[in-house]
């Protein structure tokens, strides 16, 4: 044990370790502990995480670029990178002897770190929140996961009979991004030109998503631009990420872009939105529950795409789409992923609003079926108190 875990233990302080594998878990992760903070402040952390877990005051043993840049999926071109870091991060969290593991989301990375600290230390207790998509692929890994994790924490409602056939330990707190939220008043004047129809635009969360994004949704504001006036396109971005997604901007790209990456002010900024353009993934709950009508995108390599249409078994990407069983939020993938596709698709809703107001009012009925009566993020602070 580090001389810290000596100090820590001898206080008689509990620990949690947070593993998590990208700035989206980043900022599920932060939610929880956060409200963890509030029931039980005598806790000590240690993390793999980024931007919103470190303004908690919780450090990260490295940046989480390490992590993300590596692309999992892309494991043949990484393996011995991929191996080294998982070998680095399996060690620190031993050497931090934690009464819990806390693995958030990345399965492909977090899990494959859980599974080799249960094996060097069985004591400590190994809760995963999100679990993997096997209502989407590769449901036999659930066996697998029973052997080393001590219970999964669900956002979905739905999850649970895939877990509870196999005898795994697991409880459905609902998503973060679902929960009401208290806004403070901020003035997004001073951010966005005033009398300026916003529309927000996601390109995700990944360097490699959004180098392949961006050109695309820049050539689709060109198209915007032709047809409509007194837009301004607001680009949402991590901390990390925001300065990556300038350069694309500078390159004599359209001058009503703007981008944001403080959480505070993109959450309003999405707040007063006509509308969204985004990468799939967890950030559409976030759209779908500030009630702003939008399409959904995905575009990977050729290679990646055609190994995940082999093993996919469902017809949709956004949860949205998957839990309703049909498209109620449009979804661009692959070679549909196009400027031409996109203008058309959004162009439409503008010019029907009729048809954006049908969008929202379906997404509500869906998300009230995946909502929790309390605060998801205080049902999952609760489940981690009772494993210290």
């Amino acid at each position: 044990m580090s001389k810290r875990g000596n100090i820590k233990k001898y206080l008689g302080m509990k620990k949690i370790f947070i593993l998590t594998g990208e700035p989206s878990g980043d900022k599920l992760a932060s939610k929880v502990i956060s409200d963890l903070k509030k029931i039980n402040p005598n806790i000590d952390y240690l993390s793999v995480g980024g931007e919103n877990l470190n303004s908690l005051g919780i450090k990260s043993i490295y940046n989480l670029k390490e992590i993300t840049y590596l692309g999992f999926t892309n494991v043949i071109l990484n393996i011995f990178k991929i191996n080294k870091k998982i070998n680095e991060t399996v060690k620190a969290i031993v050497d931090y002897d934690p009464d819990i593991l806390f693995t958030v989301d990345s399965p492909d990375f977090t899990l494959r770190v859980a599974e080799k600290v249960k094996k060097k230390n069985l004591k400590i207790k190994t809760i995963h929140y999100v679990a993997p998509q096997v209502w989407v692929w590769r449901e036999e890994r659930v066996k697998k996961i029973k052997k080393f994790i001590d219970h999964i924490l669900l956002l979905f409602s739905f999850e649970k009979k895939y877990f509870e056939k196999h005898s795994v330990s697991c409880e459905f707190v609902g998503h973060p991004l679902l929960q009401n939220k208290e806004r403070s008043k901020i003035d997004i004047n001073q951010v966005i030109g005033k009398n300026k129809a916003l529309i927000s635009v996601f390109a995700g969360s990944r360097e490699s998503e959004i180098s392949i994004l961006m050109p695309i949704l820049l050539d689709f504001i060109n198209l915007m631009n032709k047809k409509y006036s007194d837009m301004t396109y607001v680009f949402h971005s991590t901390k990390e990420n925001s300065h990556f997604v300038q350069s694309f901007l500078k390159q004599g790209v359209p001058k009503n872009c703007e981008i944001v990456s403080d959480e505070k002010i993109k959450s309003h900024i999405l707040q007063k939105s006509i509308f969204a353009v985004a990468k799939s993934g967890t950030v559409s709950l976030e759209i779908c529950n500030a009630k702003i009508p939008s399409i959904i995108l995905y575009k990977m390599g050729l290679i990646n795409f055609l190994i995940v249409k082999s093993l996919v078994k469902t017809k949709y990407a956004n949860i949205v789409n998957f839990a309703a069983d049909k498209e109620i939020i449009p979804e661009l993938l692959q070679s549909k992923c196009n400027s031409k596709n996109i203008f058309q698709q959004v162009s439409y809703f503008l010019d029907n609003p009729s048809k954006m107001e049908d969008q929202v009012k379906k997404v509500q009925t869906v998300l009230n079926e995946l909502k929790t009566n309390g605060s998801s993020s205080e049902l999952a602070s609760l489940s981690l108190s009772k494993f210290l």
